[in-house]
């Protein structure tokens, strides 16, 4: 089982970066692909970004590529999202999720555990 917390959410302003974390239990972090995916009001669960166990491979919503960088430190057992050049649709509660195989992807329901979500607001 993993538990997972995100962390790093907050307000910024059109244009602006912002990097999330994602914490991670367990001893076999390598072994999980891990994504993130961000809902907004009314709307449903989308893909943003995954990446493999090893974090050679990633995934990257049309929406976001070019923006935001997902990496891994599985050291740390965390996962991060660097996001840049944000935008007022960029708002949501961005969710960190784990799925039992190093192969990464990009449906929500691809991945078994969820934390429970960090809010980002992006000001226009």
């Amino acid at each position: 089982q993993v538990q997972l917390v995100e962390s790093g959410g907050g307000l910024v302003q059109a244009g602006g970066s912002l990097r999330l974390s994602c914490a991670a239990s367990g001893r076999t972090f390598s072994s999980y692909a891990m994504g993130w995916f961000r809902q907004a009001p009314g709307k449903e669960r989308e893909f943003v970004a995954a990446i493999s166990g090893g974090g050679s491979t990633t995934y990257y919503a049309d929406s976001v590529k070019g923006r935001f960088t997902i990496s891994r430190d599985n050291a740390k057992n965390t996962v991060y999202l660097q996001m840049n050049s944000l935008k007022p649709e960029d708002t949501a509660i961005y969710y960190c999720a784990a799925r039992a195989t190093v192969v990464p992807g990009t449906t929500t329901g691809q991945y078994g555990y969820w934390g429970p979500g960090t809010q980002v607001t992006v000001s226009s």
